[in-house]
């Protein structure tokens, strides 16, 4: 009796078909053009080639941070695709925009803009910014939160502004968001997203090929789900948490805000609806790390500052 080959086992030899045609078998580019001609070489370099012409680059060095992050989706397509999901969303949200409060959402995030410009500019990486387009929009909304899309589309609601108090805690905020664009976070977590889904696939595979029943499988599946999340994804969108609260930090002492505003804030957002935390909160570090670990980094923040200012 022959064994079914999974959807998933299907894919994967589409996948690896599709990634090791040489240049050669393309007969066009991207915009129906006509593809050059390829010079006759062995079968071994046509494929090295082909390889590194369809296989993302793996890792990518930030200019703020010095780390290297995944990097399996390329800024062009990840800004694309948020720049469309942001004007749609603005289409049908309610921006504030000639008001004391909006245009202090506009001057904050401007400052912090050109406190990254000089950041990078100090750093040798004035191009990075190429390819961002910043917007800074206040949105009527009660919800305690503000977010980023990759490219700089930031959103910051209203229900926010009476925990943020003035604009040293405004920065705190955009600060933060901002810096979640600059480190890329989007991209490392759709990298990363990529990853579970090859070791879900992965997983699918290796049952199969031993043979495992469907409910082996599908509990080895049950299992795989849970300790991705629990050990790989929660924690890196911790630790993105706390890397954006850092790098925020530098960015509005730069701009000139007050850097020690930032943990009268996060207390203040501690205190909020006692032990109910917000949006703003979810997948984060609890509010008692995050007051712990901007103390430390306010030092570091101010002789960064100073250096670049």
């Amino acid at each position: 009796m022959t064994r079914k080959i999974p959807f998933a086992l299907f894919m994967v030899m589409v996948f690896f078909v599709v990634c090791t045609k040489t240049p050669a078998e393309n007969t066009s580019t991207a915009d129906g053009t006509a593809a050059p001609e390829v010079s006759e070489k062995s079968p071994g370099e046509n494929q090295r080639k082909s390889l590194r012409e369809y296989l993302p680059v793996l890792l990518e060095k930030n200019p703020l941070t010095g780390k290297k992050t995944l990097a399996l989706v390329d800024d062009d397509r990840m800004f694309a695709e948020s720049f469309t999901a942001y004007a749609g969303f603005l289409e049908d949200a309610t921006v504030v925009n000639n008001t004391p409060d909006g245009k202090a959402v506009r001057k904050v995030g401007e400052d912090l803009r050109r406190a990254a410009e000089k950041w990078l500019a100090a750093e040798g990486r004035p191009d990075y910014f190429e390819k961002y387009k910043w917007e800074y929009n206040l949105v009527e909304s009660p919800e305690v939160n503000a977010w980023c899309m990759p490219g700089g589309k930031i959103v910051v609601y209203t229900g926010i502004l009476p925990v943020t108090g003035n604009n040293d805690g405004l920065a705190t905020v955009m600060g933060h968001e901002l810096a979640h664009a600059l480190l890329n976070h989007g991209r490392q977590q759709r990298s990363a997203e990529i990853l579970r889904t090859i070791g879900g696939i992965a997983t699918d595979i290796i049952t199969f090929v031993a043979g495992a029943d469907a409910e082996t499988r599908k509990g080895a599946e049950i299992i795989y789900d849970l300790g991705s999340t629990y050990l790989a994804s929660l924690p890196f969108s911790r630790k993105h948490e706390t890397e954006a609260d850092e790098v925020g930090l530098i960015l509005m002492t730069i701009a000139g805000y007050k850097s020690e505003e930032s943990i009268a804030f996060w207390t203040r957002m501690s205190e909020m609806n006692g032990s109910k935390a917000p949006a703003f909160l979810s997948t984060h570090p609890s509010n008692k790390q995050r007051v712990a670990n901007l103390s430390e980094s306010i030092s570091n923040a101010k002789e960064t500052a100073s250096r670049i200012r």
